[in-house]
């Protein structure tokens, strides 16, 4: 993937001046179903998201938690149009076997992808650190935040995110870094490369995805410490936190997830062209789809964790605890305090005491 020491013949574009098709790797209609059922099952996931988020935000009236839906809604609008985007090129690849020589001798539609692959990446790191950032500041610092901001703030900041992603996919076309046609060749991304502007674009993307992680891992650490401590403090049976559960829970497995999904493809970036190592194409596209895993396992997660879920898990823990802490004769009275929910009267253990006739 060194581009830099390639010298372009024959008036060669800089896409494919590393790898040029046709090439001898043949994709099989294995692949084909395999990347179709993969690009369809994401699809189908962020839209089941998309509708469950837009009820909840139809449904809520807390400013906090509007405020974090419009964040989950701009990653699930992120991740749908990049599986939208990516997805129709590779499937198309392993359908047609089009030529990218014949299709585009110019380089366009694979500047495209490639700006594509870079943008939808960097956006849902991005996200989840704003979104780590805004719960931060909620959950430790909630009189610092106006409770008159409105919520186009949020928008405001979802869409900052969009053109800070942005203007970093679209350096390579101002000349820091370069787009190059990857194996097998059914995608583009920027050239891995441990010389001149290829390197310098290779720790800016390598760097602000860790960054953007290091920076959730830590700030969500602390909003988890905090509000363990209020739900377990002196007022904690007084306090409604189930939204609060819910959001940290939610934005905790959003940043597992990223970080499984996208740690090996950064470390692996970096450690390329700090050590100039030869990267294996291989393992780079072993990475990539690893990182796509992201877009599908995001939207499950607010699929499942929403408040209603949770409640059900807090009461069916609390039954099963007061089921075995209690006297026989007395479990449904230990389930019904323990749990907060309306006894029985007709149940066994808690029977009216008959009066005795003097």
């Amino acid at each position: 993937m060194n581009a830099s020491a390639i010298p372009l013949a024959n008036n060669t574009p800089l896409c494919y001046s590393v790898n040029s098709p046709p090439f001898r790797y043949r994709p099989t209609i294995a692949s084909a179903y395999f990347s179709s059922i993969f690009g369809t099952l994401g699809l189908i996931s962020n839209l089941i998201a998309f509708i469950v988020l837009l009820k909840s935000f139809q449904q809520t009236h807390s400013r906090s938690r509007s405020f974090f839906l419009i964040f989950l809604g701009g990653l699930v609008v992120t991740d749908f149009m990049g599986l939208l985007v990516t997805s129709s090129i590779v499937i198309s690849f392993h359908v047609t076997h089009f030529n990218w020589r014949h299709l585009d001798p110019n380089c366009y539609f694979c500047n495209f992808m490639g700006m594509s692959m870079v943008f939808y990446g960097l956006c849902p790191l991005m996200l989840g650190a704003a979104m780590a950032v805004e719960r931060f500041f909620g959950i430790n610092l909630p009189f610092a935040r106006s409770t008159s901001m409105p919520k186009r703030r949020a928008v405001y900041m979802v869409l900052m995110v969009w053109l800070i992603a942005g203007g970093i996919a679209l350096l390579p076309l101002t000349g820091i870094g370069s787009y190059h046609m990857q194996m097998p060749g059914s995608w583009c991304f920027f050239n891995i490369s441990s010389g001149g502007s290829d390197l310098a674009f290779s720790l800016v993307f390598s760097l602000v995805g860790l960054m953007c992680i290091a920076v959730s891992f830590f700030l969500n650490t602390v909003s988890v410490v905090t509000l363990i401590r209020v739900c377990c403090g002196q007022d904690g049976s007084q306090r409604r936190r189930d939204y609060e559960i819910e959001m940290m829970l939610q934005l905790i497995l959003i940043m597992v997830i990223a970080t499984i999904c996208w740690c090996p493809l950064l470390i692996n970036i970096l450690m390329s062209v700090v050590t100039a190592d030869p990267v294996k194409d291989e393992i780079v596209l072993f990475h990539i789809r690893m990182a796509t895993c992201n877009q599908i396992f995001d939207p499950w997660i607010y699929i499942m964790c929403k408040v209603s879920r949770l409640r059900r898990v807090k009461n069916l823990y609390c039954t099963n605890s007061a089921i075995r802490k209690s006297p026989p004769d007395k479990k449904p009275l230990a389930m019904a305090t323990l749990c907060h929910l309306e006894p029985d009267p007709g149940s066994v253990g808690i029977h009216p005491v008959p009066k005795i006739s003097s």
